[in-house]
């Protein structure tokens, strides 16, 4: 929604790929969502449906030797993944009713390597899923990341092990980088010239009732759809998506270099964080923007006037 609201930015495309939901189902609700904002105009590019290396498999032993993922999207969600299906299910009808939109015929990665050589140096990539669709681009032309703007992408949790026994743990666990590790690392070892990491300071941000009874009170779909469909958690794809229409939400962070561990074991999927005389930078790990502090006030502010507005 702080995407589609804001008038500094063209909206190029949305992309999809299999994380919290499987690619076909997740391309059906956004495309649904559109026509409820009337932004029809937008085009969807559906991606990739697995990850690069990961699988159900894989993440059932993972849980077997190292105890189980409070959160595992499509294979399972919060529940257990004893019977999470391994290839993408048949669709099953939306609740909100199924889209008129078709997504376009180009695949998510080239659709963003096109892009990018469209727009040399003025493209921001938001990634708010499994970086599967980036990795992949990436390959495909080593040029993609060079020639884009800058990276802004909701993931990179750290030090969240004390959070997530003494909270909600699936509030605390990096699902974006837990999912796809691999495609991540090599997302965040590319030649960007910026990144930018929205990871630990969104989780505790939750619309409350209050906020949800201010957006009941708009008539128009979007609000209606939030009213209805928004489930109590934290705003943490609204936040790294409001950060890209306005950085000066940011109001602390620090330069640091990260890297993900693609090493099978019981930290596999997790970040880790250096300063420069430690980092080791001939592996490519790059210094990114790791926000530590934003204003929440003026973020939930204009959240709830995007949602009552569309």
């Amino acid at each position: 929604m702080p995407l589609l609201a804001s008038k500094k930015i063209q909206l190029l495309g949305l992309t999809v790929a299999t994380g919290d939901g499987w690619e076909n189902a997740e391309s059906e609700h956004l495309r649904r969502f559109l026509e409820l904002a009337g932004r029809t105009d937008i085009p969807v590019f559906d991606g990739a449906i697995y990850p690069l290396l990961n699988t159900v498999d894989r993440m059932r032993l993972h849980e077997e030797q190292y105890g189980v993922l409070p959160w595992k999207g499509a294979w399972g969600g919060s529940g257990s993944i004893k019977d999470a299906l391994a290839e993408e299910p048949v669709l099953t009808p939306l609740p909100e009713g199924k889209p008129v939109l078709q997504a376009s015929h180009e695949q998510a990665a080239q659709f963003m390597i096109r892009a990018v050589h469209a727009h040399p140096r003025q493209v921001t990539i938001f990634e708010a899923g499994a970086m599967t669709n980036l990795a992949l681009a990436i390959r495909l032309d080593p040029e993609f990341p060079k020639l884009a703007r800058q990276l802004i992408f909701m993931g990179g949790l750290v030090d969240t092990n004390m959070s997530a026994i003494n909270g909600n743990a699936a509030f605390t666990d990096d699902f974006n980088m837990v999912f796809d590790p691999e495609a991540a690392h090599i997302t965040l070892t590319a030649p960007w010239a910026k990144i930018t990491v929205v990871g630990n300071i969104s989780a505790d941000l939750v619309l409350s009732k209050e906020h949800l009874a201010n957006i009941a009170q708009s008539r128009r779909p979007v609000a209606q759809y939030v009213v209805k469909y928004m489930k109590p958690m934290p705003l943490w794809d609204e936040m790294a998506a409001a950060i890209v229409v306005d950085p000066s939400l940011i109001t602390k962070s620090q330069e640091l270099y990260m890297d993900v561990d693609t090493i099978p074991g019981i930290n596999y999927g997790r970040v880790h964080l250096w300063k420069r005389d430690q980092a080791p930078l001939r592996t490519g790990v790059k210094s990114m923007t790791i926000v530590e502090g934003v204003d929440e006030r003026k973020f939930l502010d204009r959240f709830i006037q995007n949602a009552k507005a569309l």
